[in-house]
């Protein structure tokens, strides 16, 4: 099984260099930054984790800024969207991005994406809530368009442009692995459809019993389930739950840190050492 180690990388948090290095020196195969470039202070749209929106949320810094920081002090660690946001994003300008820390970091990125939840700050972004899933999905299959062709053109319903000419090509080939985040059926289908990863998070699902039918959806498709990571987000420190997953096919473990310095932080990377010790021998 894989680890990785995901965190809000804030002004307090400690930095993505810092924690990268960390995660890379005790064996973690990737880390990971989430993002919401703004809260709206209306706070309409419920926290889908229930009770006040935590503060990280609203501090977040720019996951291809501080991914790519990390990238210029480790060698080996992968380093991921844990989610991107796509469809608050121009698929242009973030194909563009995606290539570029794929370059930089000698091919180590890994593309989380979502659809996202607070309806305010999409449609700050000029997104319809109602049709956001179709942009991600439009705007992946542009950017693939992208990355793999000379000229590329995509036309879509939300998503349309002309022939264009957008360099770097990323050195994954033909692009970096997409993970797709969402609960299940939807999100599954949607990894299913257009993904080489699906990201469930924890304590919203049983795997146990959504991984078979999960398989059975990727057979239907036409598509090898094997093929298919799935990474779960958000795990406590919990062995024996981990261990289940680990019997159960579950590709990567992502635990979420929290957004506090090493002193905070590394005790709890530790405790992650010696689970992932005992799941993999």
């Amino acid at each position: 099984m894989l680890f990785g180690g995901a965190m809000f990388f804030t002004a307090y948090s400690m930095s993505a260099p810092e924690l990268a290095q960390a995660l890379e020196a005790r064996g973690f195969e990737s880390v990971w930054a989430p993002e919401h470039s703004h809260i709206p202070v209306s706070r309409k749209s419920p926290f889908p984790g229930g009770g006040d929106l935590p503060q990280p949320y609203y501090d977040a810094m720019d996951p291809f800024v501080v991914l790519a920081a990390a990238s210029s002090v480790t060698k080996t660690i992968k380093l991921g969207t844990g989610v991107l946001l796509v469809q608050q994003r121009d698929p242009i300008q973030t194909a563009k991005l995606v290539a570029s820390l794929d370059q930089v970091s000698g091919g180590r990125f890994l593309f989380g994406i979502g659809g996202g939840w607070n309806r305010e700050e999409m449609e700050n972004h000029g997104t319809d809530y109602k049709t956001r899933f179709q942009r991600v999905r439009e705007s992946v299959e542009a950017m693939k368009e992208i990355w793999t062709k000379p000229q590329a053109e995509y036309h879509g319903e939300i998503v349309k442009f002309d022939a264009i000419i957008a360099n770097p090509k990323p050195v994954h080939k033909p692009y970096p692995p997409i993970h797709v985040g969402g609960a299940f059926p939807q999100g599954a289908r949607r990894a299913i459809r257009y993904g080489d990863g699906w990201i469930p998070t924890a304590g919203r699902l049983d795997l146990a019993e959504v991984l078979p039918k999960f398989h059975e959806m990727a057979r239907e498709a036409g598509r090898d389930p094997a093929t298919i990571e799935v990474s779960s987000f958000g795990h406590q420190a919990d062995l024996d739950k981990v261990k289940r997953l680990a019997d159960l096919g579950v590709t990567r473990v992502v635990p979420m840190f929290p957004p506090a310095k090493a002193d905070t932080v590394l005790p709890l990377v530790d405790k992650w050492v010696e689970i992932m010790r005992k799941v993999n021998g």
